[in-house]
């Protein structure tokens, strides 16, 4: 198996995502996901910067996973990438940092536990994940074009690998990700600032 996205068939190397997730190893080799054309994130073009996400927890109804690559500006050039859909989420204690050389923009939110992170039709763009994660009436392997669990009108293309569940919850959440969509992303007592030098991103 090759290590690099097959440009002509389209497929990404799960060996690598999985390794790359650092999931419990029950779960690794599950937590890998990606966007075909049609679904959300694909309707605009990533810039290719990677930022870190963390929460205590994460809960989520109607769950997919299956496998794609991010379009950027340049239309030659492709990122395999991992997707997450949720059908709606609350995140508790979110914290997200974007590092462009030695400024950290760091946004938190949710911290109040009566008060998480909620969103609705999300869908993110990640190279790693890591957590411990629990999954209720679970297919996986189902092929990504019949996946419907988040409710997206597409997904995979036929013969894909994925997954899909009722629910996932993650604890210590810990990703970096590329994009990051929602119709609906309500952050309770958000704050926002600039940071310069090390030690502000979120690990």
């Amino acid at each position: 198996m090759k290590d690099s996205l097959d440009a002509a068939e389209g497929r990404t190397n799960w060996r690598r995502f999985a390794v790359a997730a650092g999931v419990p190893a029950v779960v690794a080799g599950a937590l890998v996901f990606g966007v075909a054309s049609g679904a959300l994130a694909a309707s605009f073009s990533v810039s290719g910067t990677q930022f870190k996400l963390s929460a205590d927890r994460l809960e989520g109804q109607g769950f997919t996973q299956y496998s794609g690559v991010l379009d950027t500006a340049d239309p030659s050039k492709k990122i395999p990438a991992a997707m997450s859909g949720i059908k709606s989420a609350k995140i508790y204690n979110l914290c997200q940092t974007v590092a462009v050389g030695p400024v950290v923009l760091r946004i938190e939110a949710g911290k109040d536990s009566d008060r998480p992170v909620e969103a609705q039709d999300l869908l993110i763009g990640m190279s790693e994940l890591s957590g411990d994660a629990t999954f209720t009436d679970i297919n996986i392997g189902q092929d990504a074009s019949t996946l419907n669990q988040d409710g997206a009108a597409s997904h995979g293309a036929a013969g894909g690998f994925g997954q899909g569940a009722k629910s996932v919850t993650i604890t210590d959440l810990h990703q970096k990700a590329y994009s990051t969509s929602a119709s609906t992303f309500k952050l309770s007592g958000m704050s926002l600032k600039l940071h310069i030098g090390d030690g502000t991103e979120c690990f």
